[in-house]
Formats: C-alpha cells, sequence, structure tokens
C-alpha cells in the first residue's frame, strides 16, 4: 500500500464525510443549489446516507481492499450522477463541484493495488 494512496484515500474520505454531515444537517449552501437543481428536499437523508457510507467505505478499504474499491465505485457513481443532475438542470457553472468530490475517489481507485 502506497503512501500516496493512503493519502489520497484519506483525503477522499474526508471529503465525501464533510460532504455528507453538510447534506445531513441541511446547510444553507448545500440545500439551496440542490432545491435549484430540481432534487426533492425528501432525498437528502439518502443522499447524506450514501456520501457518509462511501466515506467510510473509504477507510475501512485501508484493512480490506475490496470494501474500498466498492466505496470508491459507489463515490464515483453517485458523483456522477451530481455532475448529469447539474447539467439536466442547466447549471453548467456548478459542474465542477461533483467533480471536485469524485477526483479523490477516482484516484484512489488508479491507486489501489
Amino acid at each position: 500500500m502506497s503512501t500516496a494512496y493512503v493519502i489520497v484515500t484519506v483525503l477522499g474520505a474526508l471529503m465525501a464525510g464533510f460532504s455528507a454531515a453538510s447534506t445531513l444537517r441541511r446547510a444553507e449552501w448545500v440545500i439551496k443549489p440542490l432545491a435549484d437543481y430540481g432534487v426533492p428536499l425528501s432525498w437528502l437523508p439518502w443522499l447524506g446516507a450514501a456520501k457518509a457510507a462511501g466515506a467510510v467505505g473509504l477507510l475501512v478499504g485501508l484493512a480490506v481492499p475490496v470494501v474500498g474499491v466498492l466505496a470508491g465505485i459507489g463515490l464515483v457513481l453517485y458523483f456522477a450522477g451530481a455532475v448529469a443532475t447539474v447539467i439536466r438542470a442547466r447549471w453548467f457553472t456548478h459542474v465542477p463541484f461533483p467533480l471536485l468530490y469524485m477526483a479523490p475517489a477516482v484516484a484512489s481507485l488508479a491507486l489501489v493495488g
């Protein structure tokens, strides 16, 4: 296990965890754009839980690699869906935000092994 993999994975877990906490706490800067994109507010607990599970999975993956790979794939799919949602809502200037959160998950998958 390389140092780069550990650093990127922990960073990805921290970022996903922060995003999950912000969603679950219903932070204004998260809720307003989601409403603008047309995401039902009833989905917030599920979206936050998915990100939290991904964050925990990345950390567990440091000890059980298959869990980390599955968590990384899940986070990449989650944030790809977020990109699609932003594009569908035609808020093109917001596309970089989910990509920023997706990047460490992609890097973690690239460095595993």
